[in-house]
């Protein structure tokens, strides 16, 4: 009996995978995730085949049928209907059927998983996918994808050095992949073939200058060297406000406030900061970074440079994107004599220990505690979110003391402008 569009519309996901026949071998197939999809079981060649024609209801059961036709005359003209139906789908489209292309199935994964993930992690999952997956494979059939594409694709992220991510895409890829498995897209998971080819992950402690002298010289001579001035900006920022990487890197010019004023800061929404997802929904977990003298002329430079886009460093290829993950690293893995000795997170320890140590010699053993804060590390109990905004005075005066200790004799944040690019 023919199915009826009410029947499709009404179809819900159950425990596995099922069915719903419609006339002469077309069905709609319908997942445990809700997925639905048209799919037509024909002979050919003395074996059973099926063709995927599209989603439901984007594929209607109209163009189904009428699908399901042409199927049919290319099995009277002796012509395998699965063969030809890419064929047609790429002459229509230039590539492969838009809703089987990777970066199809890839945002659909990302939009079933999304809900599960922190707003941060959601957006760098995509953010990642974007700038590195998506101009390379992103428009082929996801059937028709290649252990050898993908080892092409994260061997170039590796060439830069960036061998963490290199593995971490390489585990998104595979998601993808087992979301299409799952899906009855594909059968077999190509990202799982190159997991040996990449270089290993060397894991241990984040590299950091902890002497006030030596983080000085390596931020005068990361100036100095020929580069991009978004790069030196952004990495004065992160040493003088001592916030994680991430969250310099993705940083918008609306969140930074009163900056003409005597009290600026830097609100950082909770979705962007290192919380449990319940707390990265709340607006009243969001943190504050006071601004020192220093770090308000960076924010005006950089603001200046962008130019009015969203992002306060954006990057030199895709203004409308923010620098990527790896510049920083990239940048300072460059420097001569520093590789293994200090990273762009080293900043967070760097300014932990010189300003524990000054606490210390000050005699003031409770600005440990407001130091803690300072690095945004998340205190346990109920009160933590009251925290978040607490001993700001304190705060203030300790930022504007490390800024100093650290830019002295340091040239302002305009001159970053002048020296040699890359």
């Amino acid at each position: 009996m023919a199915l009826t569009d009410q029947q499709c519309r009404a179809a819900k996901p159950a425990a596995k995978p099922y069915k719903l026949a419609d006339e002469r071998g077309l069905y709609l197939y319908v997942t445990p995730t809700g997925f639905k999809s048209w799919r037509l079981k024909y002979r050919f060649g003395g074996k059973e085949q099926r063709i995927v024609f599209g989603p439901y209801p984007d594929v209607s059961l109209r163009m189904a049928r009428d699908m399901r036709l042409d199927a049919r005359k290319d099995l009277r003209d002796g012509h395998d209907p699965g063969a030809e139906f890419r064929r047609r789908a790429t002459r229509r489209n230039g590539s492969a059927d838009p809703w089987r292309s990777f970066e199809t199935v890839a945002k659909r994964w990302h939009a079933h998983q999304a809900p599960l993930w922190k707003v941060r992690h959601a957006h760098d999952v995509l953010t990642s996918l974007t700038a590195e997956v998506f101009p390379v494979i992103g428009a082929m059939d996801i059937g028709e994808i290649k252990p050898a594409a993908i080892r092409d694709l994260l061997d170039a992220v590796q060439q830069r050095g960036a061998i963490e991510t290199a593995h971490r895409i390489r585990q998104r890829i595979s998601a993808v992949f087992g979301y299409a498995i799952a899906n009855d897209l594909v059968e077999v998971d190509p990202a799982a073939r190159v997991s040996a080819a990449l270089r290993p992950v060397v894991k241990g402690k984040q590299p950091a200058l902890l002497k006030l002298a030596d983080a000085r010289a390596f931020l005068t001579a990361f100036e100095a060297e020929p580069g991009h001035p978004t790069t030196r900006l952004a990495s004065r920022l992160l040493a003088l406000t001592a916030v994680r990487p991430g969250v310099i890197r993705i940083a918008q010019i609306g969140e930074f406030e009163g900056l003409e004023g005597s009290d600026p800061v830097w609100r950082i929404p909770a979705a962007k900061m290192k919380l449990s997802k319940a707390k990265s929904e709340q607006e009243e977990f969001e943190f504050l970074v006071p601004l020192s003298r220093q770090a308000v002329q960076v924010v005006q430079v950089a603001a200046a440079l962008s130019r009015g886009r969203n992002y306060l460093f954006p990057s030199a290829r895709h203004s409308r994107r923010p620098i990527t993950d790896n510049a920083l690293n990239a940048a300072y893995r460059r420097m001569p004599g520093i590789a293994g000795r200090h990273v762009p997170h080293g900043w967070r320890a760097t300014f932990s220990t010189i300003m524990n140590e000054r606490a210390i010699a000050e005699d003031r053993p409770g600005d440990r505690a407001i130091i803690d804060l300072m690095l945004a590390h998340e205190p346990e109990g109920v009160e933590s979110r009251y925290n978040r905004a607490a001993y700001m005075p304190r705060r203030r005066e300790l930022a504007q003391a490390w800024a100093d200790l650290l830019m002295e004799g340091v040239a302002p944040a305009a001159s970053l402008l002048d020296l040699p690019r890359r």
